[in-house]
């Protein structure tokens, strides 16, 4: 609840948690808010806003708002268990790499420094195009994607936290590298955590947004916000609305996870709050 007060006490904080709250509860509840089934087609292709459509239709006669609202649905949900799953394995290699040094170190840090060298969307691309387009391949793809930056970020935070006194002072009293890693490491390891978590939903939104673009993310009927930009792009010149409607939901969705993050690191962070030894 503190954390909470913190960051609706900031102005782009809330505005961000706001969106996020609004765009979270738009994907909950689209069965509930949706106007029509999402696949149901019709005989007014590419209608403007108003009407019976209130975003305008698609080039099948399909209701854009319904669209948009199954696409938020499908687009969190992916980008969701994308990072939590990211960053579980993340977080445990960087844990190993950052305590227990050694060999652990020698193979995790080059191997994600190696995957770093690649261009995400690059290397998502790559893994999508070898295993063929669909929503778990997608899914695996962008994990393979995420895990180097949380395992590096939780290693440089198990590496500093190591050294600090009460770490060693538990090390003298013979506590276990196990508890010394639930005890102290992992809990000081949760404000990186966090603000890595919360920005990385906001760029696996993008990435599955472009892989949708391209063909390769979740396949039709289906709706995503890529898809539907994929398939509005040939009709521009007769309605625009169709790649209008889900590049507005990406922009702010993407825009409300950054403007949270954002304020999250600021929060979290012990030294801006005055904070000093174990959490």
């Amino acid at each position: 609840m503190q954390i909470l007060r913190l960051i609706t006490r900031d102005r782009v904080g809330a505005i961000g948690l706001v969106i996020v709250v609004l765009m979270t509860a738009a994907a909950v509840f689209a069965p509930l808010i949706a106007p029509y089934d999402p696949t149901a087609m019709s005989n007014q292709r590419l209608a403007p806003p108003g009407g019976t459509f209130p975003l305008g239709a698609d080039e099948a006669g399909r209701d854009l708002l319904s669209r948009a609202l199954y696409g938020a649905r499908t687009s969190l949900t992916v980008s969701l268990i994308v990072v939590a799953c990211a960053g579980a394995i993340g977080v445990v290699l960087g844990l190993l790499a950052g305590f227990y040094r050694g060999v652990l170190d020698a193979i995790i840090t080059p191997a994600t420094d190696i995957m770093f060298s690649f261009p995400t969307l690059l290397l998502a691309l790559a893994v999508v195009a070898a295993r063929g387009p669909g929503t778990e391949n997608l899914i695996l793809a962008l994990v393979i994607v995420f895990i180097p930056s949380f395992a590096r970020i939780v290693r440089g935070t198990a590496m500093t936290i190591r050294r600090e006194p009460y770490v060693e002072s538990g090390q003298a009293v013979g506590l276990s590298n196990t508890r010394l890693i639930f005890k102290y490491i992992l809990p000081n390891s949760v404000a990186p955590i966090a603000v890595q978590f919360t920005t990385s939903l906001a760029y696996a939104i993008l990435i599955e947004a472009s892989l949708g673009y391209l063909g390769l993310g979740v396949q039709p009927p289906q709706p995503s916000w890529g898809s539907m930009l994929s398939s509005g792009k040939s009709f521009m010149e007769m309605s625009v609305w169709p790649s209008v409607v889900p590049g507005i939901c990406i922009m702010i969705t993407v825009l409300g996870f950054n403007l949270l993050g954002d304020t999250l690191r600021d929060v979290l962070d012990p030294r801006l709050r005055g904070r000093s030894g174990p959490v």
